[in-house]
C-alpha cells in the first residue's frame, strides 16, 4: 500500500519526486482521478474546488478525471468504478473532515480502497490525509450532547446530517496539518503538542511544504519546511 499524505499538495521538488518515486514512472505516463469532495462543506467552497482541481490537474498527468462521491449512491457502481479501478493515482482533497469521512463510506468507495489500494497511490491533500489514520478530532461532549460534529481545533463543523469521525485507519498513526500556516493560526506548534496529548496513538505535525510517504507501513517524511512527530 503507498500512500502519500499532504498538508497542502504537491507544494515543492522533494513532495513531487516522492509521488513519481511511489508511481514507478512520470507522472506524464501515469492516470489520475480527483476527489474534490470535501471542500464543498466549506465557505467558498465552489471557487476552492476549481483552485485545488486545476492545481492538481496542472502536475501533467497522461490523464485526469474527477470523482465527486456524492453522487456515486444515485448512479450504478458499474458506470463509476472501472474509472477507479484504472487509475493510477487517487487524489483526495482537503475541506472538511467529517464530510468527507460520511460521504466516503455512503458513496461505497471506502470498502474498496484496501482493494485498489494494492496497486494505487492515494494522495491526500489535508483532510483527505488525515481521514486514512487513526482518528480526526471531534469535540466528544458536544457530539454527544447536540449529535453534531465539530472539531474544535480547527472550528469546523460537519453539515446537518452529512457528518462522521469514521477514518479508515490504513496508517498507525494520525495527522495535523497546516502547521504554522497564517490561514489556520490555532495551528501553532504549542498548540499541536497539546492537540497530541489527547489523541492514543503517535500525531504527525506537518507544515504546507511536508508530506509523508508510506509504503506498506514504512513511514518517511519528505519535507522543505516544518514538521514534528509527537511520539506515545
Amino acid at each position: 500500500m503507498k500512500l502519500l499524505l499532504t498538508s497542502a499538495g504537491i507544494t515543492n521538488d522533494s513532495i513531487r519526486k516522492a509521488l513519481v518515486d511511489l508511481l514507478g514512472k512520470p507522472i506524464a505516463a501515469s492516470k489520475a482521478l480527483c476527489i474534490p469532495t470535501a471542500i464543498y462543506a466549506q465557505p467558498g467552497g465552489n471557487g476552492y474546488a476549481w483552485q485545488g482541481l486545476k492545481e492538481l490537474g496542472e502536475l501533467g498527468w497522461q490523464a485526469f478525471g474527477v470523482l465527486e462521491l456524492t453522487a456515486l449512491p444515485s448512479i450504478l457502481e458499474e458506470h463509476w468504478l472501472p474509472a477507479v479501478e484504472a487509475a493510477d493515482a487517487l487524489l483526495v482533497g482537503g475541506g472538511n473532515g467529517f464530510y468527507l469521512s460520511y460521504w466516503m463510506q455512503q458513496s461505497g468507495l471506502a470498502e474498496h480502497l484496501s482493494r485498489l489500494l494494492q496497486e494505487q497511490v492515494y494522495v491526500g491533500v489535508s483532510a483527505g490525509s488525515a481521514l486514512v489514520t487513526q482518528s480526526i478530532n471531534v469535540n466528544r461532549e458536544e457530539l454527544e450532547k447536540t449529535g453534531i460534529y465539530h472539531d474544535d481545533e480547527y472550528d469546523e463543523t460537519a453539515p446537518p446530517n452529512a457528518g462522521s469521525d469514521k477514518t479508515l485507519g490504513l496508517v498507525a498513526f494520525t495527522l495535523r496539518p497546516h502547521l504554522g500556516a497564517d490561514y489556520f493560526p490555532a495551528a501553532s506548534p504549542a498548540n499541536m503538542e497539546h492537540w497530541a496529548a489527547k489523541v492514543d496513538e503517535p500525531l504527525y505535525a506537518i507544515d504546507d511544504q511536508t508530506a509523508i510517504k508510506v509504503i506498506d507501513g514504512a513511514v518517511e517524511v519528505v519535507s522543505e519546511g516544518q514538521w514534528r512527530r509527537f511520539a506515545k
